[in-house]
């Protein structure tokens, strides 16, 4: 795969453990997400280590601040050379602004979070934001877009409305998402890896589904299996033999 559709969360509190993980991964199958408390744990240096190993690297640290820190954040980032980078769509159409300005087109990718998917209705009720999630979703992925950005973070369960209304080149980013058999842990708005796929999802950020496997090289090659045949019935081919 050229363009692998997985990316595995690298939820872990320091670098060696990420390491080990990742040593047992292959670049072909999957791209590495380092979020806050890893990055936090570790610093540039294990990024670095990480794209010396010939991954590509999503740095999931969900910048939201006044427009020129953010700026100047998205500009550090991207300068270490990663695939992708986010911000917090709520901070709204200023701070987007800024950020999308601060990172040369074409290079590192730049995505905006809507909800954060272990969000529900009480929770959105509770910070004062009006309408459903799946309304304010669209609100933030629109806004996004106005502001040049390359796409957002959202529920598989919201992709079907952005794929429909935003097109084939609006980058999908799906967390909250769970192999059929297994728990749903701390997410709530959550789908299987085939369903995301014919939802409209571009990537899917898959944690301890793989991290915590006995054999997380094998279940990352049958989750790609999944998404290949997903991917294919989407486009209303026959699956490709394997």
């Amino acid at each position: 795969m050229n363009d692998p559709r997985i990316i595995v969360a690298l939820d872990f509190s320091n670098a060696e453990d990420a390491l080990q993980l990742a040593k047992k991964l292959k670049p072909h199958l999957c791209r590495l997400k380092v979020g806050k408390e890893l990055f936090t744990a570790s610093g540039p240096q294990l990024i670095e280590q990480l794209m010396a190993m010939d991954f590509e690297v999503f740095l999931d640290l969900k910048f939201h601040d006044i427009p020129n820190t953010v700026a100047s954040a998205c500009k550090a980032a991207a300068s270490l050379g990663v695939w992708m980078i986010n911000v917090h769509a709520l901070g709204g159409r200023k701070m987007l602004t800024a950020a999308r300005d601060a990172i040369p087109h074409g290079s590192t990718k730049l995505i905006a979070v809507t909800l954060l998917t272990s969000m529900d209705q009480s929770d959105i009720a509770d910070i004062g934001l009006q309408g459903e999630p799946e309304q304010i979703v669209v609100r933030l992925a629109k806004l996004t877009k106005d502001c040049g950005l390359d796409g957002v973070v959202c529920s598989a369960l919201e992709a079907v409305d952005l794929r429909q209304q935003f097109g084939a080149d609006f980058c999908l980013v799906t967390p909250g998402i769970r192999p059929a058999d297994s728990q749903a842990n701390d997410q709530k708005r959550i789908t299987t890896p085939h369903q995301a796929i014919r939802n409209g999802a571009s990537y899917l950020v898959i944690g301890r589904p793989i991290t915590q496997a006995s054999d997380p090289l094998l279940m990352c090659q049958q989750l790609s299996l999944e998404i290949s045949f997903a991917a294919d019935k989407a486009c209303g081919q026959q699956p490709h033999p394997k």
